[in-house]
């Protein structure tokens, strides 16, 4: 991918970028949509990586968790269930408990309608049990 002209004296937020993205999302995750790019859709991988995860989650006005809480917000509120289970995941990795996530899709039902709740528990429930069951 070519890499987007800086604005002089701007650090390129690229690598900041994928340090926090594997972070937040593991590098299996991350790995797994890297690989998946091929010439029409590697653009779209360097700006979220850049953008969302270089600008964006990088910023100091918000912790993590925060990030975390009105992440998924914004993904039940949008029906993005697509992009849930990952960012489910993200949000315990981000130190947000089972309960704690409950209380933000309680919340998301009150806001962002009961149906959409509803499929965000169903995707919630089987990425906690996932996340606490112990492996044997």
């Amino acid at each position: 991918a070519a890499v987007p002209p800086q604005p002089q004296g701007r650090p390129d937020p690229y690598d900041t970028g994928l340090k926090v993205r594997r972070e937040v999302l593991g590098d299996a995750h991350v790995d797994q949509a890297l690989a998946q790019a091929d010439a029409f859709s590697e653009d779209f991988q360097d700006l979220l990586t850049r953008y969302a995860w270089g600008e964006v989650w990088n910023r100091p006005g918000l912790d993590r968790r925060s990030r975390s809480c009105v992440t998924l917000t914004a993904l039940v509120a949008g029906g993005h269930l697509d992009e849930l289970a990952p960012h489910l995941r993200a949000a315990l990795r981000n130190g947000l408990t089972p309960g704690e996530i409950k209380e933000v899709l309680l919340q998301a039902a009150v806001y962002c309608g009961v149906p959409a709740a509803n499929r965000a528990f169903k995707v919630a429930q089987q990425v906690v049990r996932e996340a606490t069951t112990p492996q044997e």
